[in-house]
């Protein structure tokens, strides 16, 4: 077991205080990290304005600092993976793709950072500013503060980090508690790269204390969290007129028309309902079959689904791995239940072995039920069949949530309408709903939040357009 402490202004602390981390499945504590007090967070922001205000990093340097990072990644990337594989639960297969994504964000963010520009602005042509010119800058927000989820600990850091630093900000990280340790190994691989002090800062603790002396703390310009609706609407009341970028929830759906290549369709469902035990905000979780093909598509999903391992996440042969804790695999089982009593039918799955939760498929699911109306964060899906597409795309959009979806179709004219009508931020056609590559823009709507990510887009979020006007008399 290690102790992994708080980097802070330059410095790596420990407090009195520490927090156990288990490995996801066998419960074993594999590392501690300090706690943070009212004290270290109001120093974590100090240093932070402080390296913004006084040490300024110029775009070459950001950019040596994030490719360099990029790389260290690639030069860690099992070590980094076994960290992440047991403090997530994620299998070894999926915790080794999150460090070459990782790796990809801030390759990209170290790009854009040599790409920030303004824009001239044509005030001339405007009667009595005849002998004026005028441009925009894009100029740092000042401190950011990074709040991120258990899921994916190291790429959702990276698509946070690497577009704030890459714009010039410094940054707080208050990474998930259940899932720190991978977030410190990255703030040893900036520092390593050469990241001066006080532009990365790290604090630990529940949102409770923490999340609420961060978000009263008015030295923070900008927020950027990726978490629950509640607790997105919570941190953006208590901001008051600071930005907040807000990633929130989802239960994307998925159409499979009658026209699909249902072989395609199904692959893409099982691989994309069901990777990291299904703890995706934009896992598949709702699929809706045109009854002329809803047998046989449900037949072959369910085959597919039955070829996947549920176990040890250190195993090559396994496909899933357990759920971040033995409490959400409860609740998930709680779910599939209640789903089953009114009137779902269980195609596979719907087992549970403490935290985890077997690869599960209901068809005949209802959008009342739970388990389509709310959102599941479960290796579980549900299938319905309908008959007309516009009613379908109506059906999808009732739903409060709007990050992705998908659609499967041969059919261009039916991928067009599915892309202009169903209300989300991200229509992917002949694919699942989980598909994204981390250079393009990414979030939702409706309660599934606002603002973007992918490195260009969040650089935008993050950076303040000014206009100089020259007045050339």
């Amino acid at each position: 077991m290690n102790h992994y402490p708080i980097l802070l202004d330059g410095e790596w602390l420990t407090t009195g205080e520490v927090l156990e981390v288990r490995n996801k499945y066998t419960g074993e504590v594999m590392g501690t990290v300090p706690t943070t007090n009212k004290e270290l967070v109001d120093k974590a922001v100090a240093a932070a304005l402080r390296a913004y205000r006084e040490t300024p990093m110029p775009p070459y340097k950001r950019y040596e600092i994030l490719k360099k990072t990029s790389e260290l990644l690639l030069e860690n990337k099992r070590y980094l993976a076994a960290i992440l594989s047991g403090e997530v639960g994620k299998t070894m297969k999926e915790a080794l793709v999150e460090v070459e994504r990782t790796a990809q964000t801030l390759e990209i963010s170290a790009e854009e950072a040599k790409r920030i520009h303004g824009e001239g602005v044509p005030v001339e042509a405007s009667p009595g500013a005849e002998n004026r010119i005028a441009f925009t800058l894009r100029v740092p927000v000042g401190v950011v503060c990074a709040i991120t989820p258990f899921n994916v600990p190291l790429n959702l850091v990276a698509h946070k980090l690497g577009p704030a630093l890459a714009a010039g900000n410094a940054v707080v990280l208050k990474p998930a508690s259940v899932t720190p340790l991978i977030a410190v190994k990255l703030a040893e691989l900036f520092v390593q790269a050469g990241l001066p002090s006080g532009f990365l800062n790290i604090v630990i603790g529940p949102g409770s204390t923490v999340g609420e002396w961060l978000a009263k703390d008015e030295r923070i310009s900008l927020y950027t969290f990726t978490g629950s609706p509640g607790v997105g609407l919570k941190l953006k009341q208590d901001t008051g007129l600071r930005k907040v970028l807000l990633e929130l929830g989802s239960n994307s759906a998925v159409i499979v028309h009658k026209d699909a290549d249902l072989q395609l369709a199904a692959k893409m469902c099982v691989d994309k309902s069901f990777g990291n035990a299904g703890q995706v905000c934009i896992s598949v979780q709702r699929i809706y079959v045109h009854r002329d093909v809803h047998g046989i598509f449900v037949q072959k999903m369910t085959e597919a689904a039955l070829k996947l391992k549920a176990g040890d996440p250190n195993e090559d042969t396994t496909d899933i791995g357990p759920m971040i804790s033995e409490k959400e695999a409860e609740r998930a089982e709680a779910w599939v239940r209640e789903a089953v009593a009114e009137g779902a039918v269980v195609e596979c799955g719907g087992i549970r072995q403490g935290a985890l939760f077997q690869p599960t498929i209901l068809s005949g699911v209802h959008d009342t039920m739970k388990v389509a109306c709310e959102e599941l964060f479960a290796p579980v899906v549900g299938i319905a069949a309908y008959d007309d597409l516009d009613d379908c795309i109506r059906r999808i959009n009732l739903s409060r949530y709007g990050l992705q979806a998908g659609i499967f179709t041969t059919n261009v004219h039916t991928a067009f309408k599915a892309a202009r009508e169903i209300h989300v931020g991200g229509v992917m056609i002949n694919d699942a709903s989980q598909f994204r590559a981390d250079a393009m823009p990414y979030g939702g709507v409706k309660q599934s939040g606002w603002g973007k990510e992918g490195p260009r887009y969040a650089i935008e979020e993050m950076t303040e357009e000014r206009i100089v006007v020259m007045n050339l008399q």
